[in-house]
């Protein structure tokens, strides 16, 4: 039988917030289009600080980690990740474009790349917009990506809760650069 003893938060190695602010990030940015639940907007931080993610942009009637529910859920990783307000996130969306990134849009439209096909090139820059939970991506905002992904899925549910498809779509980009961030 296997023994495995659950460490403890002191064995983790973690590092501090003003170390992770000058740790190598990944090329990639989120933005948030119009993230309604600030649970969602808390969990995302989290897993933007746990793959250190550069920035993320949150964007319409997305709460900002001022909001009590969304330091709530983030548990100080707000902290460690830049972030920025953005009423229109078509105006972001320009900016990113014009500083070099890459735009894709995390949603099932036509034409699609499926996630597992989706493979980072880390001299590229990347900007990734998560939308709503019932709306999803704007069209407007679809429209000025230069692409789309979509995380295959097998099952009756038409979408996963935003955080869940954050998490899946860091990881997946992740992955192969994880020699450059350990």
């Amino acid at each position: 039988m296997n023994h495995f003893r659950k460490l403890q938060n002191e064995e983790l190695n973690r590092i501090s917030t003003e170390e992770f602010k000058q740790a190598p990030k990944i090329p990639v940015v989120i933005l948030l289009d119009n993230v309604r639940s600030q649970n969602n907007v808390g969990s995302v931080f989290r897993t933007s600080d746990a793959f250190r993610v550069e920035k993320i942009y949150l964007c319409g009637i997305t709460s900002t980690p001022e909001n009590r529910e969304v330091h709530k859920t983030a548990l100080g990783a707000e902290d460690a990740v830049d972030w920025e307000y953005v009423q229109d996130t078509l105006d972001v969306v320009q900016r990113l474009r014009n500083e070099g990134y890459r735009i894709y849009s995390i949603e099932q439209a036509e034409n699609t790349t499926s996630l597992e096909n989706f493979h980072i090139n880390p001299e590229q820059k990347y900007a990734l917009i998560f939308g709503n939970e019932v709306k999803g991506v704007q069209q407007e905002v679809i429209d000025a990506s230069d692409h789309c992904i979509e995380i295959p899925q097998f099952g009756t549910k038409h979408s996963f809760n935003i955080s869940v498809t954050a998490g899946i779509v860091l990881w997946q980009i992740v992955r192969p650069l994880l020699d450059n961030y350990r």
